[in-house]
């Protein structure tokens, strides 16, 4: 054959425009290809306007009327969930950073008893949240979540209050720095109104705080492009709210505790508190609320039953996709089985991760006819929504040492700054439980200077709507949590040497670092986990998936108490001398060596995070691909199994 002859075509080839070459009629005239790029276009519009009219039936006004784009929802909407936020914040950060000097010099607990008590009050908040997200999504609805819990809360905080005002419900006033010993601990009676009244603040604070960050998120419509960017700005603003919050309960509110009184405190804490709940409710009219659906566990232990029921069929899916229960619509079909768990486009990929779910969504090839019960019968969808429930727990588990550091700075870190000079002034001194608010001086300027600048920039190289990834966001901060605790154990080093070495007392400025530290590993670690987990497109689970983040929470504060008993039993074991952290003295205390196994610990588990962060990027379809998906809407299941790995036909184990 004459090569040369191909020449002339490969020319005429290379100058044809892409779209002609890829199609079956090339050189049709250009009226018809004309025509085809309109339909297609009048096509995808259609389509795109479908699904955001979809999205807006699939959620109410508060008379329970599908709502409407222009009068609900949007930033309007979520400013007064915004305000909830910022004052909720600010009641339980009052309470819960300061708390630990009130348990000791009112009630008369130990230093290391005081502590656990603390951390046992705020690890249950969080695993509280838990309730709240699941009461939300499958009964109450964020919205009347957030008011019935937020009642709970003030009633805890009113109960502290008057329990602090009155002297019969405490123990005698005694020093428990100069005489210790001789101090009556608080029992009976005045134990339990104390742990009442702390607990039904834990107990409303828990409920309330993932509906917050639910519903203000519910505010937009991640199916409309510009609503979707606008939610990236949400969790920052929410963030930005959460440090204004902070900062003036660790200032103004800790300043008020310490020279009006506790039980002045704690009743700003209540008046807060009630302005949180009138922001709330200032907003009703213009809230997109997304209405319960049912238990949402149930979808779930649907899957687990069918596949544990299904686990010796063996079966090749691939070669037969008929096998598959359920299709993939571009509009979400709530009347599916699995309503509570189709993506707000009803579509996912399907995956080879944790591939013995698979069973479950196949049909059983016996010849009949017979319906199977959809406890022996899922959806697709169904199924992989399930394999993201699975997929995104060990980056929550990552996150629980990084949040056992955060309960050190609102404990021992509050200790060491009493230990400290915390005069400013001649007649000025810093409380040190204000050292907390350090680093959220410098969030809210570095917050709206993220979001305004660095996103925006970022998103040019990144094409990512957050600027960065979630994932990479969260491995910042965790990375940067190492430092907080070397910063903290170099620090506590210097000033046990003064102490003991020459009796001087250093200045309080010198705990800043840690703290200035930690606030950018918290912003970065906490709002990536929140954005991550919201945007797993789980149909109404986002408050319940939100819950999940402050588990994150929960568990590293309970680990802390954990952590604080296994370390004094085995540095107390055969030595004389007690345990790091057996005594009330920091002078006689090791905390600088608790700092140094922190440090470890948490540098440890940033190398975990890598491992289980690529894993699960490996594992994930690809986000690209699941856009185009979700505008296309009608992949079948043969092309949603060669999306994934091609995996032959190789039983399902």
């Amino acid at each position: 054959m004459d090569l040369s002859a191909l020449i002339p075509l490969s020319l005429i080839l290379t100058f044809l425009p892409p779209h002609i070459l890829s199609s079956p009629h090339s050189f049709d005239s250009q009226g018809e290809r004309e025509r085809e790029e309109r339909g297609v276009q009048m096509e995808e519009g259609r389509r795109n306007n479908k699904v955001w009219v979809t999205e807006e039936e699939s959620t109410v006004d508060w008379r329970g009327r599908p709502s409407n784009p222009n009068k609900h929802g949007g930033m309007r909407a979520a400013a007064f969930v915004l305000g909830l936020q910022a004052f909720e914040i600010m009641a339980i950060a009052a309470v819960g950073n300061n708390l630990i000097t009130y348990v000791i010099n009112e009630m008369h607990f130990s230093l290391s008893k005081s502590a656990n008590i603390v951390t046992n009050f705020v690890g249950t908040i969080f695993l509280l949240a838990l309730l709240g997200g699941y009461l939300s999504d499958s009964y109450l609805g964020s919205f009347w979540t957030m008011l019935i819990f937020g009642f709970v809360e003030l009633s805890g905080f009113i109960l502290l209050s008057v329990q602090a005002h009155l002297p019969q419900l405490k123990p005698p006033k005694c020093n428990m720095v100069i005489d210790g010993e001789h101090c009556v601990e608080a029992k009976g009676f005045k134990a339990l109104i104390f742990f009442v009244a702390l607990y039904l603040v834990a107990l409303g604070s828990g409920c309330v705080k993932p509906n917050m960050i639910a519903h203000g998120a519910d505010q937009f419509n991640q199916t409309n492009p510009s609503q979707s960017k606008k939610l990236s700005t949400y969790f920052n603003a929410a963030y930005f709210a959460f440090s204004m919050g902070e900062l003036i309960a660790l200032t103004i509110l800790v300043w008020i505790q310490t020279h009006a009184g506790m039980d002045v405190g704690f009743g700003v804490s209540a008046a807060a508190m009630a302005m949180a709940l009138i922001s709330v409710v200032s907003g009703t009219l213009y809230y997109r609320n997304k209405p319960p659906q049912g238990s949402i566990f149930t979808p779930i232990a649907q899957v687990f039953v069918a596949a544990i029921l299904k686990r010796k069929q063996i079966c090749r899916p691939i070669s037969n996709p008929q096998m598959l229960n359920g299709k993939q619509n571009s509009v979400p079909n709530r009347s599916a089985s699995a309503s509570h768990l189709h993506s707000e486009s009803g579509n996912v990929l399907h995956t080879q991760r944790f591939r013995f779910l698979d069973k479950a969504c196949i049909k059983v090839q016996d010849g009949s006819n017979t319906k199977e019960s959809r406890w022996r019968l899922c959806s697709v969808a169904q199924v992989e929504q399930v394999k993201i429930l699975l997929s995104v727990i060990p980056i929550f588990a990552c996150t629980i040492v990084f949040n056992t550091i955060l309960a050190q700075l609102q404990t021992f870190s509050v200790q060491q700054g009493s230990a400290m000079d915390t005069q400013l002034t001649k007649s000025f001194h810093i409380p040190p439980a204000s050292l907390q608010s350090i680093p959220y001086i410098m969030l809210i300027f570095i917050v709206p200077l993220y979001d305004e600048f660095f996103v925006p920039f970022a998103r040019k190289f990144t094409g990512n709507e957050s600027g960065i990834s979630p994932l990479l966001r969260i491995g910042s901060g965790l990375f940067l949590a190492t430092f907080s605790m070397i910063a903290a154990a170099v620090m506590e080093k210097k000033r046990r040497d003064a102490a003991v070495g020459s009796g001087e007392i250093i200045s309080i400025f010198w705990i800043t670092p840690q703290f200035l530290i930690f606030g950018i590993s918290e912003m970065l670690t906490a709002v990536g986990l929140i954005e991550f987990f919201y945007k797993q497109s789980l149909k109404g689970m986002q408050a319940f998936f939100t819950a999940i983040t402050y588990c994150s929470y929960s568990f590293g504060f309970y680990l802390s108490s954990v952590l604080v008993s296994l370390v004094n039993k085995i540095t107390s074991s055969g030595s004389s001398r007690g345990g790091w952290l057996s005594d009330n003295d920091l002078n006689k205390d090791r905390l600088d060596l608790f700092y140094w196994l922190l440090a470890v610990l948490s540098f440890l588990n940033f190398l975990n995070y890598l491992f289980w962060a690529r894993w699960h990027s490996n594992s994930s379809p690809s986000g690209t691909a699941q856009n185009e998906a979700v505008e296309a809407g009608e992949l079948s299941h043969f092309s949603l199994m060669r999306l994934s790995k091609d995996v032959g036909d190789e039983d399902i184990p």
